[in-house]
C-alpha cells in the first residue's frame, strides 16, 4: 500500500511543493491522477515546464490524468438532472473512475513500486468555503475512501492558520495530519522587520 503525504502551509503558500512532486513522479516514470482544484491545466503546465517536465506529452502518453476537481465537484452538487438518453449520450464523469473497481486494474500496469499517485491541488479548503460546498466529515471520508481504494500514493496540500476561526478547516487538517504517513509543514521564517 502507497504512502499518504499531507503538505500543509501556514502563513505562507505550500504550492511550490506540489509543483516539486508532481515533476518528482512524473520524472520517475510513475502515472499521476492529478485533481485541481483552484488552478487550471494550463497553470500547472508553465511551471511543470519551467522545472523541464510537460505536462501535456504526459497526458498524451497516459502517464497523467488530470481532473478539474472544482468544476466536477460543483458538476455533481449543483448540475442539473438530464434525461437519461443523454446521459448515456455523454462522456463518462471525470470523477466516475473513483467508483469503478476496475479503476485499480487501469493503473496497475507497469511494474513500477509507485504505480498510481492521487494529487488534491491547494487545497481541500476549496470545498470548504463559506457557502459550504461539503462539510469537513464528508472530505474526511472521501480521503479516507481514496486512500483505501487506490492504495497509491496519495500527496494532498491543506492551509491551516493557528489563529483561524473555521472550526470545519481545522476539522479537516487536524484529522488528515491524523491520516497521514508524512506531513511537510511549510511556514514563514519570523523576522524582525515591520
Amino acid at each position: 500500500q502507497g504512502k499518504f503525504t499531507l503538505l500543509r502551509d501556514t502563513r505562507t503558500d505550500g504550492s511550490f511543493l506540489v509543483h516539486h512532486f508532481l515533476s518528482f513522479y512524473l520524472r520517475a516514470g510513475c502515472k499521476v491522477c492529478f485533481v485541481a482544484l483552484l488552478q487550471s491545466f494550463s497553470h500547472y503546465n508553465i511551471v511543470a515546464q519551467k522545472l523541464g517536465v510537460n505536462l501535456t506529452a504526459a497526458k498524451e502518453r497516459g502517464q497523467l490524468v488530470f481532473l478539474e476537481g472544482l468544476g466536477s465537484c460543483l458538476d455533481v452538487v449543483f448540475g442539473e438532472e438530464e434525461p437519461e438518453e443523454e446521459q448515456e449520450a455523454k462522456q463518462p464523469h471525470p470523477l466516475q473512475f473513483l467508483s469503478h473497481c476496475g479503476a485499480r486494474s487501469a493503473w496497475a500496469g507497469g511494474g513500477s513500486e509507485c504505480q498510481n499517485l492521487l494529487l488534491f491541488q491547494r487545497d481541500l479548503r476549496a470545498l470548504l468555503p463559506r457557502g459550504r460546498v461539503l462539510p469537513a466529515a464528508v472530505c474526511i471520508k472521501f480521503v479516507h475512501y481514496i486512500y483505501i481504494f487506490c492504495q497509491g500514493n496519495i500527496v494532498m496540500l491543506v492551509h491551516s492558520d493557528e489563529d483561524s476561526e473555521d472550526k470545519e478547516n481545522e476539522l479537516l487538517v487536524t484529522s488528515l495530519c491524523h491520516h497521514s504517513d508524512l506531513i511537510l509543514w511549510a511556514d514563514s521564517i519570523p523576522s524582525a522587520l515591520c
